[in-house]
């Protein structure tokens, strides 16, 4: 490869946030793609009107973060020392009057996880409400065609969507690539999850430091937004339910999601359910990852895949996944 002079990043999450910054540090004019309405992916957080007014809050995708990788560390000192993160915990029980301190850390965004996106956004060519319709390449380089029919050309490419998204978009060119990567691409899977998020009149019943880590069906994780620290005017609830009651569930209608979640968590919200929302994710948690941080294919074109499908899973994961996969291309066009 000659030159890095621009790169496209399909996904504004972590993964993307942090190869966009790695690369921008060395002079690459980076764009980012993202077909939501705002950065994160599942570091995502809601707001809602509540009945009093105030509003509500809660963090319906990724609860938490741990760190185990010195590198990784660096950037979360950075954070906690901004008044960005905080440690939340060190374990969640995993029911009530019990406990599960295991001595690790748990942080999460003091403001919510988005907010941690929306820092790592700032200074970043990030374009929302940009869906991918469609990836072609000439000799020298790769074009998205946007949904709006809007092209965008870059001589590199980095694609972080959950990798069955990948594979769509690369369609044209995977018959390019060994046989053996197509499978292994091929074999990462993900649970999908439904998140019910509840407003409450009153208190919930969660213990300290308010979460529970169940890990059973039909609730894997409750969290009470106010006890965390995010809500701090409404009681709200977070639960995300487990992948068997997720995939029974996936056509049923929301509203009788929520009723059954909400009646398995009964025991933890003494105070009445003013309102509730269900979101919907159909890639939540990889659990079956391919055994490297990236991917860096270079024909017909440099293209990396990362995520949080690559290496380890989980938020620290993405982020050196997507670290990884900047370096690839740097190391490529020897930068």
């Amino acid at each position: 490869m000659k030159s890095l002079d621009n790169c496209l990043i399909v996904g504004a999450g972590m993964a993307g946030l942090m190869a966009a910054h790695r690369l921008q540090a060395e002079g690459v004019k980076v764009t980012l793609l993202d077909k939501g309405r705002g950065v994160g992916g599942r570091l995502a957080t809601r707001w809602a009107d509540s009945e009093t007014g105030a509003k509500a809050y809660f963090d319906h995708g990724a609860q938490f973060f741990t760190v185990r990788d010195a590198r990784f560390q660096r950037f979360v000192n950075e954070w906690r020392n901004g008044g960005l993160v905080r440690e939340w915990s060190r374990g969640f029980p995993a029911a009530l009057h019990s406990a599960n301190d295991d001595g690790h850390p748990r942080y999460c965004g003091v403001a919510g996880m988005n907010a941690i996106a929306r820092h790592l956004a700032q200074g970043l060519d990030v374009r929302l409400s940009a869906q991918v319709k469609r990836l072609s390449h000439d000799d020298a380089l790769w074009q998205a065609e946007l949904t709006t029919g809007e092209k965008v050309a870059a001589n590199a490419l980095i694609l972080t969507p959950p990798v069955p998204q990948s594979l769509t978009l690369l369609d044209d060119v995977l018959a390019q690539w060994p046989a053996a990567t197509r499978e292994a691409l091929a074999e990462i899977a993900y649970d999908p999850c439904f998140a019910v998020l509840a407003t409450l009149a009153g208190p919930s019943g969660l213990p300290a430091p308010g979460a529970l880590q169940l890990q059973r069906e039909p609730i894997a994780w409750i969290a009470d937004n106010h006890r965390k620290g995010i809500s701090p005017d409404v009681h709200t609830l977070t639960i995300h339910a487990g992948p068997e009651f997720t995939r029974t569930h996936w056509e049923t209608p929301y509203d009788e999601v929520a009723q059954l979640l909400l009646d398995a968590a009964r025991e933890w919200t003494p105070a009445p359910v003013q309102s509730w929302q269900v979101h919907r994710w159909r890639y939540s948690q990889p659990q079956r990852l391919y055994p490297e941080p990236c991917l860096l294919m270079t024909a017909p074109l440099p293209v990396a895949l990362a995520g949080d499908g690559f290496g380890a899973a989980r938020v620290e994961g993405a982020a050196l996944s997507g670290l990884a996969a900047a370096e690839a291309l740097l190391a490529y066009a020897n930068i």
